[in-house]
């Protein structure tokens, strides 16, 4: 699914069988979809046999567009909610031939200045910003805790035979679990999307070294994918590039932090997503007794304005600070450098294994 860009970003998506996949088929799927304030991003990577893993990933693309588009709450809430409609799409269709497939799902919500990123599996997310290449996910698989636990290191986790094995995917059980967070981006922000195809194969260092040429976002893509091939292609990649081209407000509602427990069930998010609206609350609740007040005592009108208007302001200011403190803490941490060169990466980030002991593989 592609749609014409907004003035304030521009996009590129690619997705490719890659040159090892018998039968060409593509079990990834790919989504930008423009919106009026910014754009809906995502990649699916299906699994559970050929046909099955390519119909889970283009299930849950279109639930999750679908959902979004028709739901109605804060874009953080609407985004967690259609991974919820997206997990259950695929969970209703796993049955007869299709019974045990699933997909992971990667999705990035670009509202003004602030970009969500919902995530479920191993596809990752990257963000390039000046000279520095941040990678804003942990792989939800088996190999990814182990070197978490200190009981492997990076390489051995991408030679290991059990690399490919997800310990938390779509389809699995009626409630998803995801990681859910956000922070703010600016002008010259950089943001990718991929699937481990890519991923699995292209290191940071190389990933930062092409994303910072600059070419056009569907340039890009391509160019990530050329390079995903020429290092063998073992898998079905995808990339999608996301350029923010000018700097936008950051929205008004409160930002998702990151869960140190790593993947959540989808109702605790929305529980703790709604707990965020009590800020909204006390702006409502000010902003009620200053008129109130106005109308009681009109004759103290203009002090009671000038307080109520101090309070707002002040609350506004403290909210902000508090956010971008707390959505900063996503970017602690560069991967690949090009003033650096290469930063050494520990993934352990309390990301949480499936509580299940069978965790999903794909095919």
């Amino acid at each position: 699914m592609r749609a014409s860009a907004t003035p304030a970003m521009s996009s590129g998506l690619l997705t490719d069988v890659g040159r090892q996949r018998q039968g060409g088929v593509n079990q990834d799927a790919a989504l930008a979809l423009d919106l009026p304030r910014g754009g809906l991003y995502a990649v699916a990577d299906g699994m559970g046999g050929h046909a099955a893993g390519e119909l889970a990933a283009n299930l849950a693309l279109d639930a999750l567009s679908q959902h979004y588009l028709d739901a109605r709450s804060s874009p953080p809430s609407r985004l967690a909610e259609a991974v919820q409609a997206a997990n259950l799409a695929v969970l209703r269709h796993a049955v007869g031939e299709y019974v045990g497939m699933g997909t992971t799902l990667l999705a990035a919500l670009v509202d003004r200045g602030a970009v969500t990123v919902a995530h479920v599996g191993d596809s990752r997310a990257y963000l390039l910003r000046g000279g520095d290449l941040f990678r804003l996910t942990e792989d939800h698989s088996w190999v990814a805790e182990q070197v978490r636990l200190g009981h492997m290191n990076e390489q051995e986790a991408r030679d290991h035979q059990w690399r490919s094995v997800v310990s938390n995917a779509l389809g699995g059980e009626e409630r998803v679990r995801l990681e859910l967070f956000a922070f703010p981006v600016r002008a010259g922000d950089r943001l990718l999307l991929c699937s481990d195809g890519l991923s699995g194969v292209v290191f940071d260092q190389q990933l930062l070294e092409m994303l910072s040429r600059r070419a056009a976002p569907e340039d890009t893509a391509r160019a990530l994918v050329n390079a995903a091939n020429d290092a063998g292609g073992p898998d079905n990649i995808t990339a999608v590039v996301v350029d923010v081209h000018r700097d936008v407000r950051v929205p008004a509602y409160p930002l998702p932090q990151r869960l140190e427990d790593g993947p959540t069930y989808v109702d605790v998010l929305l529980s703790a997503q709604r707990g965020n609206s009590l800020i909204t609350y006390l702006l409502l609740m000010i902003a009620y007794f200053t008129l109130l007040g106005v109308m009681l005592i009109p004759e103290r009108r203009v002090l009671l304005g000038l307080v109520g208007t101090t309070l707002l302001v002040i609350v506004l200011i403290g909210q902000r600070i508090w956010m971008a403190r707390r959505a900063g803490t996503v970017l602690n941490r560069p991967t690949a450098s090009l003033n650096r060169g290469a930063v050494p990466t520990n993934p352990a980030s309390g990301t949480a294994t499936a509580e299940r002991p069978a965790p999903d593989s794909r095919s």
